[in-house]
């Protein structure tokens, strides 16, 4: 069988609020196969359901229908796909909006989306199947917990997406699928790995976490920022993918930023755990991983070896937490010990009791120098955090109560900002579910919806790894 040509990858988004251009300049700066776009962090998600509760039509990532008002044409006219999970909450939202975008534009694109991660109406009947939704940290089950759970999330495979692609889609929008399995559907479909095709898979899911923080394999966050040359504005980074599962990481040429030995290291290793790194499409071996310079911003990586998916899926569940509030003091001059002392009691005193309150804390920062030679060398910070589940407690009432110890507190008091309102905050809990628990769906651009079936394999791997190695 002739090698099929390499397919070369770019991630436009490694988060919600990631560089709007990114999209237009993948395309302009050189020639790219597929568009990849991750906006989903666990936080994300609850953005996406507060979004929701204002508008039961939103719970997608809108800037992607930004950056697809700039490209879906050229997308379109080049024959570049582009994956993304920028669907989040309502992927079928998402793509409908595409729909109608493409329609006012005049550009003729096949949409299509993949759905199933949603788990929230099912958790009751995930229970009473025996699943406790144990926490992946310290094993509580989550019935303990005494919330109400406002987003349950599952974090698909790749497979849905190969479907989508296989039926000549042009834009495929995910739901929670795992960042890294927006880069190994693409690199199954074009290439037709098979399900249990582990090793060349696993390397694909490597590539997927080299790309899903974006510019951070380009030289962003990188702890020898020095090295990196034109770091005010990184090109995004791109995964040449060959069939045999090896593939090089690479930028367009001319744009900012280093793709070294150092860039594609630092960003495998930036959430790892054990050896291998789970997903649901392949275990990965990260210690057979084989790293070479290649050329100027060019780095291949080879060798990966895979193991069979494991038998369950993570599971990403938020729940309202409460409200919160904090203000920010700063302690002048001498003795900050005692000044942060005497303000600690003096709030404490004004608020009523700690008690009062499900969560009250102090943290003094003190960043002070002994022989400062300006006021600013002469501060320290000192932090009040309040948490609540009355909204009203931690809100201006607290912040106002504060304030008004301005000319009745230790000397040089001032504040960092003036008081404010509460503000809600949402709690993660990770867990797993069985893979065959889950509806994985791919609605394909005729409107078909084709299901998703778990790789029945005996010698699947069993998950016994930390939370962050599962995303």
């Amino acid at each position: 069988m002739s090698m099929r040509r390499s397919l070369r990858i770019g991630n436009i988004s490694g988060f919600y609020g990631d560089r709007l251009s990114a999209a237009r300049e993948m395309l302009a700066d050189g020639p790219i196969d597929v568009l990849t776009g991750d906006y989903l962090a666990e936080l994300t998600m609850l953005i996406l359901w507060k979004a929701r509760q204002k508008d039961p039509s939103a719970g997608y990532a809108v800037t992607f229908l930004r950056q697809m008002e700039e490209v879906l044409g050229t997308c379109v006219d080049r024959g570049v796909r582009v994956v993304v999970n920028a669907g989040g909450l309502n992927p079928r939202g998402l793509a409908e909006k595409i729909r109608e975008l493409a329609k006012r534009l005049g550009v003729k694109a096949r949409v299509a989306h993949v759905e199933g991660d949603d788990l929230l109406p099912r958790l009751g009947e995930l229970r009473r199947a025996g699943n406790t939704l144990a926490h992946l940290d310290d094993g509580r089950p989550f019935e303990a917990m005494p919330v109400r759970p406002v987003s349950a999330n599952a974090y698909l495979g790749a497979w849905g997406i190969v479907e989508c692609l296989k039926a000549e889609a042009d834009v495929v929008v995910c739901p929670r699928v795992t960042d890294a399995s927006l880069v190994v559907g693409p690199a199954a479909w074009h290439f037709q790995w098979a399900r249990d095709d582990w090793d060349r898979l696993a390397s694909a899911v490597v590539a997927g976490h080299i790309l899903e923080c974006g510019a951070q394999a380009t030289g962003g966050n990188y702890a020898f920022f020095s090295e990196v040359p034109d770091l005010e504005h990184p090109g995004f980074p791109i995964a040449e993918m060959e069939e045999d599962g090896s593939f090089v990481v690479a930028k367009h040429p001319g744009t900012g930023g280093l793709v070294s030995i150092g860039t594609v290291t630092a960003q495998l290793l930036y959430e790892l755990g054990a050896p291998s790194y789970a997903n649901p499409d392949a275990m990965a071996r990260f210690d057979s991983i084989r790293l070479d310079q290649a050329g100027a911003d060019r780095v291949r990586v080879s060798g990966v070896r895979g193991e069979p998916a494991p038998s369950a899926l993570k599971v990403c569940i938020n729940y309202a937490g409460g409200y919160r509030n904090a203000m920010t003091l700063v302690l002048t001059g001498l003795d900050v010990d005692e000044k942060a002392a005497v303000l600690k009691r003096a709030i404490v005193r004004r608020l009523g009791g700690a008690e009062r309150f499900g969560v009250l804390q102090f943290h003094l920062a003190p960043t002070q120098h002994p022989d400062p030679e300006t006021n600013e060398l002469a501060s320290a910070t000192f932090t009040v955090t309040v948490k609540d589940a009355d909204a009203n407690k931690v809100g201006r009432a607290f912040s106002s109560a504060i304030t008004e110890l301005a000319l009745a507190s230790y000397p040089g008091f001032y504040s960092m900002e003036p008081p404010g309102d509460a503000s809600a905050y949402g709690v993660y809990w990770p867990t797993l579910v069985p893979a065959d628990a889950v509806d994985h769906v791919a609605v394909l651009p005729d409107g078909r919806s084709v299901p998703i079936k778990p790789l029945e394999v005996v010698t699947r791997s069993p998950v016994k790894l930390p939370p962050a190695v599962l995303s």
